[in-house]
C-alpha cells in the first residue's frame, strides 16, 4: 500500500502549526476539543480535494474563513508526504487564501527529490500559483500551462491526467481515503434492514451493504469470512454462525446464530454493541479497504473486554490500510502500545500540539503503570481543555 509519512498543517482551526510523522497505524487521544477531529476534517477536506470536490468540501465546513484559526491565519495549508517504492517520496503542498466571498488556490506543489546529487533542486510534477498552473509534460519533458479547462477552486492534484503516474498515485491515495464516524443503530437504521444482494467490497458507512459484503465473502474468501466469525466467537461466547436467508426477489437479511436458543436473532434483535462490534470486524476484515481509513470513536457500545479484540483487528488491518483513529477512551488506551498513540493537547495559548507517546519520557512510569493509567495520571498530557472550542 502507499503510506503517507508526514503532515504539517497551518491555519485549520486549533491546528495553527502542527507537523506529525505518519504510521501505519495511529490513534488520537486527548481530551474535547483539542485537535483529534479537526486533523481527521483535514484528510476528510484533502481527500475531497483529490477527488474534485474541494468546493463542496469547504462548503460543508462553513468556508476557509470559517476553518482558519480564529484570529491568527490567512490562509489554511497542508504540506503532505508520500513514500513511493523505491525512489524519495513525493511531496504535496498546497495553500488556500480567503478571496471575496470565496476563496482562492494560492499555490499547490508535487514535487520529489531526485537522489542525484547534482540535482539539487526538487522535480516538479505541479507547480500551480493562483491562475499560473503548470504541470510537467511527459512528452516535452517541461513544465506547460494546461491545453485543457481548468477549474480554478478545484486542485490541480485532481484535474491531472491520469495517465502521469506519480500525480495519479497521490491522488487515489488520498481520494480513496475514507472517513467512519459512529455507526447509527437506530431502529430503522440501515444495518437492521434487509439489503439488496449485490457484489460488496466494504459493509459501507451506515452498515447498508454489510449483509451482501459478509456473504460475499462467505462465497468465495472463506478464509477472511472465518476470521470474522472467530472474532465474532471470541466476543460473544454464545455466537455460533451467521446466516443469510433470502426475504424477497434478490434481497437478504442475515441472522445471528446462538448456542442458547433455537431461533436465530435477526438484526432489529441485536444490541447496539452488538452491531457496531460486527461492523467493525465486517470493516477491519474488509478487501475493499482504501489506502487511509479514518474511525471516530469505535469504542461507543462496546464492553471493555471487546476492546483488546478490537485493538488485535486494527492491528491486523494496519497491514493493510493506514489507519487512523481518534478515540476518548480510557480502557481502548490500555489495549496499545506507545508507538501507536498519539497524544493531542493544547499549548498556553490555546492552539493544539501532537506528540507521540513514544517520544515522551514514560519509561519509569510504565514499569508500573499500564499506558492508560499513565495517560489518566496526567503523565502524557491530553486530559483537560483549557479554553473553549
Amino acid at each position: 500500500m502507499q503510506q503517507l509519512s508526514r503532515i504539517q498543517i497551518k491555519g485549520f482551526r486549533r491546528l495553527y502549526d502542527v507537523a506529525l510523522d505518519m504510521r501505519p497505524f495511529m490513534v488520537m487521544i486527548g481530551a474535547n476539543g483539542v485537535g483529534k477531529t479537526s486533523i481527521l476534517e483535514v484528510f476528510s477536506l484533502l481527500s475531497s480535494s483529490a477527488a474534485g470536490g474541494l468546493n463542496q468540501r469547504l462548503n460543508e465546513l462553513g468556508g476557509v474563513a470559517g476553518v482558519m484559526t480564529n484570529g491568527k491565519a490567512k490562509r489554511i495549508s497542508f504540506e503532505l508526504d508520500m513514500k513511493v517504492p523505491n525512489y524519495e517520496p513525493l511531496r504535496y503542498d498546497l495553500a488556500i487564501v480567503p478571496k471575496d466571498t470565496t476563496y482562492a488556490i494560492e499555490s499547490e506543489s508535487l514535487s520529489q527529490h531526485r537522489s542525484r546529487p547534482h540535482d539539487p533542486e526538487p522535480f516538479k510534477h505541479i507547480d500551480s500559483h493562483y491562475s499560473d498552473i503548470k504541470y510537467f509534460e511527459i512528452a516535452q519533458k517541461h513544465l506547460l500551462r494546461p491545453n485543457w479547462e481548468h477549474n480554478p477552486f478545484e486542485t490541480s492534484l485532481s484535474q491531472v491526467p491520469k495517465m502521469y503516474n506519480e500525480p495519479e498515485s497521490l491522488r487515489q491515495t488520498l481520494s480513496s481515503s475514507t472517513l467512519y464516524h459512529v455507526l447509527n443503530v437506530e431502529g430503522r437504521a440501515p444495518i437492521r434492514l434487509p439489503q439488496q444482494m449485490k457484489p460488496a467490497v466494504l459493509p459501507g458507512k451506515d452498515g447498508e451493504d454489510i449483509v451482501p459484503l459478509l456473504y460475499y465473502l462467505r462465497e468465495t474468501d472463506r478464509e477472511r469470512f472465518q476470521a470474522i466469525e472467530d472474532t465474532l466467537k471470541a466476543a460473544f461466547p454464545g455466537f455460533e454462525s451467521l446466516l443469510f436467508p433470502p426475504v424477497a426477489a434478490g434481497m437478504l437479511t442475515m441472522t445471528w446464530k446462538e448456542k442458547y436458543f433455537n431461533d436465530p436473532l435477526y438484526p432489529n434483535q441485536l444490541s447496539e454493541g452488538m452491531l457496531r462490534f460486527l461492523w467493525l470486524a465486517a470493516l477491519l476484515q474488509s478487501p475493499g479497504l482504501s489506502s487511509v481509513t479514518m474511525i471516530d470513536e469505535p469504542e461507543v457500545s462496546l464492553h471493555p473486554e471487546m476492546l483488546s479484540l478490537l485493538v488485535d483487528l486494527m492491528r491486523e488491518a494496519s497491514q493493510k490500510t493506514q489507519l487512523i483513529i481518534a478515540t476518548h477512551s480510557d480502557r481502548l488506551v490500555r489495549f496499545l502500545k506507545p508507538k501507536e498513540v498519539v497524544v493531542m493537547d493544547m499549548d498556553e495559548s490555546g492552539l493544539a500540539k501532537a506528540t507521540w507517546a513514544d517520544e515522551l519520557d514514560l519509561r519509569e512510569w510504565l514499569a508500573d503503570y499500564s499506558l492508560d493509567e499513565v495517560w489518566g495520571k496526567g503523565r502524557m498530557g491530553g486530559r483537560a481543555c483549557e479554553s473553549p472550542s
